[in-house]
């Protein structure tokens, strides 16, 4: 049952973005606009659940937890990402990357792997911009992604899901 489900709803997200490919076949390969697609549309989500998180919910105030406090451009990140990486994982492994070779306990492994890095990453940069550079944090938060996104793609693709190289024959 659960695997009729994932096949359907990756065919349903296939047939959607792929409805778009067309005016981006001469651009970039399938693969990327995937990516691209997949990426872009978890990225809106992203800033929006940050956005929201960071004025809405946290109202630019310091979060008190039982022995910390984290600031409000952190912990608005935070959540937003609690709500995005599921979805992201989905689409890299069911839509953008799934012809790996990879046992899928390897590329969970090797996505998380890349994760970690991305989070100390985005940690680092929204530190460094919005505490050093004094940058509003959504400009930030934007900033960070951007970067990082660019990062975990070349990861991702050459790493968490890695797909043999077809050789040229001639």
């Amino acid at each position: 049952m659960l695997k009729k489900l994932h096949l359907s709803f990756r065919s349903i997200i296939i047939a959607i973005i792929d409805s778009f490919y067309p005016l981006f076949k001469g651009i970039m390969p399938l693969q990327t606009y995937r990516y691209a697609a997949c990426g872009g549309g978890n990225q809106v989500l992203n800033i929006l659940v940050y956005f929201v998180s960071y004025n809405f919910v946290l109202k630019k105030q310091v979060l008190h937890l039982p022995h910390i406090a984290i600031s409000p451009h952190i912990a608005a990140w935070l959540i937003a990402f609690f709500v995005t990486f599921p979805i992201g994982f989905y689409l890299n492994f069911a839509v953008v990357f799934n012809g790996s070779y990879l046992k899928k306990r390897i590329q969970l492994f090797r996505y998380f792997t890349v994760v970690v890095i991305c989070i100390l990453l985005n940690y680092v940069f929204m530190k460094l911009f919005v505490e050093q550079f004094n940058w509003y944090p959504t400009i930030s938060f934007i900033a960070t992604n951007v970067l990082v996104t660019v990062f975990s793609y070349l990861t991702q693709r050459n790493f968490s899901f890695k797909q043999k190289k077809i050789e040229n024959t001639i």
